[in-house]
């Protein structure tokens, strides 16, 4: 192989290397609405004097969406101001359920738990304001 040939193989190598290494999870590839999780870590104070750490799960990915043009008694009725009538989808929990976590304190102090919500189900949903 000649030197040329070297220097244009070796960043195709290295990005199959790091590529190998970093692992592809096939549920990040999927599109659409999905559980990820992910682990939390509350804390009593800012200090962190307890703490405690939870694996938990959200809602992530997307939905289709999508806008068109007004049918005229739309546009009638909005005095010819609502000419594009869209219909939107978001990811959004569809069932959840509390989980507890228990907070550990230095020096074999109490041990206190809270409750925390975590995600046990996603759809697609006509997104409202009050959720996010």
């Amino acid at each position: 192989m000649t030197s040329h040939l070297c220097l244009l193989a070796l960043p195709v190598i290295s990005l199959l290397l790091l590529s190998s290494s970093i692992g592809w999870s096939s549920d990040v590839l999927t599109p659409g609405c999905h559980l990820y999780p992910f682990n939390v870590t509350i804390r009593s104070d800012r200090r962190g004097t307890c703490k405690g750490t939870h694996l938990v799960y959200a809602c992530v990915g997307y939905c289709e969406s999508s806008a068109f043009p007004s049918r005229y008694s739309v546009l009638m009725a909005s005095n010819f101001t609502h000419n594009i009538t869209s219909t939107s989808r978001c990811c959004t929990i569809s069932k959840d359920a509390k989980v507890k976590v228990r907070l550990d304190c230095p020096q074999g102090r109490h041990h206190d738990e809270i409750e925390i919500l975590t995600a046990k189900a996603c759809r697609c949903d006509m997104c409202r304001k009050s959720r996010y």
